[in-house]
């Protein structure tokens, strides 16, 4: 007689428990995602590299170049032609915060830009591919030919779940070189070492400064300093 009572009061309890988590099991992750295309227009050939996403909190600079006020998101992408779509979302890795899931529900800048890679066919019979410095110091914000999109405005909720559609319309021009002046003057050249290790051509830079009356004097010597630099 006893027993009775207690599958009876079990199983009500039971019941009632699996009735309280039902709505919980009925919300699943809504998915959040961006997704990245370039039109032909733009440029007519595949692209290896790296697509960026930014998203900022600041409207007063591109989200691209606030670096202290954007959390970036990439994946890399293989040979992608005009019109497909590079997917960022809640599995691609980011910084500050790790994933897109994890940047709170509010009103974002957000801004996509892709580092173009080249094909390096190396002597020692490697193949890799990496950005092509193009004078800019190996700043893929600012380096010619990277692609990037407009800012746009959008709010992002990850509890709601997004669907973020950005295309790359810009194309960053090129390194605008100072022209030389009497004092100084800028060299290029390629160097054969390099250009037969990396399979392409590849060239050294350097800026002279000269002293005054250096035209005027040819025949006299001067002493000399030599500073290596990095990307400067």
């Amino acid at each position: 007689s006893l027993l009775v009572p207690f599958r009876r009061n079990f199983c009500i309890q039971a019941i009632g428990s699996l009735l309280l988590a039902l709505p919980a099991l009925g919300q699943r992750a809504q998915p959040v995602r961006f997704e990245v295309a370039f039109p032909s227009s733009l440029h007519a050939g595949p692209i290896t590299g790296r697509m960026f996403v930014y998203v900022s909190t600041s409207g007063e600079t591109e989200p691209r170049l606030g670096a202290q006020t954007s959390a970036m998101f990439a994946v890399n992408v293989e040979a992608q032609r005009a019109g497909a779509a590079a997917v960022i979302d809640q599995s691609t890795l980011g910084f500050p915060p790790t994933s897109l899931k994890d940047v709170p529900a509010g009103d974002y800048y957000v801004q996509a830009l892709l580092n173009i890679y080249t094909e390096f066919p190396r002597a020692d019979g490697h193949v890799i591919w990496a950005h092509m410095d193009q004078w800019e110091g190996q700043n893929l914000t600012r380096s010619p030919g990277n692609l990037f999109s407009a800012v746009r405005k959008v709010h992002l909720d990850p509890g709601q779940g997004y669907r973020v559609k950005l295309e790359l319309s810009k194309k960053i021009p090129p390194i605008e070189v100072p022209a030389d002046t009497p004092w100084v003057k800028r060299i290029k050249f390629q160097s054969p070492l390099l250009s037969r290790f990396w399979g392409r051509p590849i060239y050294i830079g350097a800026t002279v400064l000269l002293p005054k009356g250096y035209d005027e004097h040819p025949g006299v010597l001067y002493p000399s300093v030599y500073i290596q630099g990095h990307f400067s």
